[in-house]
């Protein structure tokens, strides 16, 4: 609360007279990309990318997978069916871009675009099809069942776009995600299982992920029911668990077997010790509220410089466990290769 009335504060002072406009944030949503092309008359869909990281964290910084690998078949064919009514209704020509987020059963529209986005060259990739020639195509006339595209695109392997970040390269910026975009780049990572997909692009982008050591765990309270089966699949894989105070009390009530660390603000022996001194092997950190935030900034800032990989979403955390299982397999496949199969 405190946070909000600072904020309105500073966003009155700098709007002047206009509008301070205010989003309603979906916690716990997932959310999903649509990349369409439509002739006027026809809409095919290019592709539906599902975020793995949740509803709230800047498209362009989340990973995303195609397929989707969570999403019910039934809210697919819903996505794709409201995707091609407004196409329709805003007489689309050529591509168009829709964000979705999915909670439960319901779906929501977040924007749309009636142009290309950033994932379009992803798209085209994944499919094998140059989704921006038949657009073009489509923009000059053509249908496109002149052109042979009757049907939505399919792959049959999948696709992860893994974002690069460059925070090692600018001393005090903090790593956490949200939604301003903090990405300069991307790698593309494909496999025939979404953890394939997932490890090939964690790899390409510099991530070292360990497959066994000591895992530290943090968690705000809203995400502690999620992290339960992500702590106790790290403790079956041979992971060792350390936990600040409240996620450490969690899960010893859970019955899962867990080291407690003091916070940096409770005093040594701490957690930014124990990084600095090699003793952490992954991190999962996710927070809420400018002082927690505060707080836990020395973790992520030392876990960086000490080239140690951290999540600071659950679903992140999620999507490396499932990476773990693929990351010594070396199958290299160029994307002609695996288009031709």
């Amino acid at each position: 609360v405190d946070e909000l009335k600072r904020y309105m504060r500073e966003a009155v002072s700098v709007s002047n007279d206009s509008p301070v406009l205010l989003d309603r944030f979906l916690d716990h949503a997932i959310e999903v990309d649509v990349d369409a092309i439509c002739d006027g008359e026809r809409v095919i869909i290019g592709g539906i990318m599902e975020h793995i990281e949740q509803a709230g964290v800047h498209s362009g910084d989340s990973s995303c997978s195609l397929p989707p690998f969570s999403l019910q078949p039934e809210i697919i064919e819903q996505i794709a069916t409201q995707t091609r009514q407004m196409a329709l209704a805003l007489k689309v020509i050529g591509l168009m871009n829709v964000q979705f987020a999915v909670r439960g059963d319901e779906i929501f529209v977040l924007e749309v675009n009636p142009r290309a986005s950033r994932t379009v060259p992803f798209v085209s990739k994944a499919t094998g099809v140059a989704l921006a020639r038949i657009a073009a195509r489509c923009m000059v006339g053509n249908t496109l069942a002149e052109q042979g595209v009757t049907r939505d695109l399919e792959t049959r392997f999948y696709s992860i776009k893994e974002p690069a970040f460059p925070f090692i390269k600018f001393p005090g910026v903090d790593p956490i995600l949200g939604p301003e975009m903090r990405s300069t780049g991307e790698c593309m990572g494909v496999g025939q299982s979404f953890g394939a997909a997932v490890a090939r692009g964690q790899q390409g982008v510099g991530i070292q992920a360990a497959a066994s050591g000591r895992v530290f765990l943090s968690v705000r309270d809203a995400d502690k029911q999620q992290l339960l089966p992500v702590a106790r699949e790290l403790h079956a894989r041979g992971f060792s668990l350390v936990a600040t105070e409240g996620t450490w009390k969690f899960l010893v009530e859970n019955g899962v077997e867990c080291d407690y660390i003091n916070k940096v603000t409770q005093g040594r022996p701490h957690i930014v010790d124990m990084i600095k001194n090699r003793e952490i092997d992954y991190i999962v950190n996710t927070t809420e509220g400018r002082q927690a935030i505060t707080d836990s900034y020395s973790i992520r800032r030392e876990a960086l410089q000490r080239k140690v990989n951290y999540s600071t979403t659950i679903a992140g955390a999620r999507a490396t466990l499932r990476a773990l299982e693929h990351w010594n397999k070396r199958d290299v496949l160029s994307l002609a290769e695996l288009h031709q199969q």
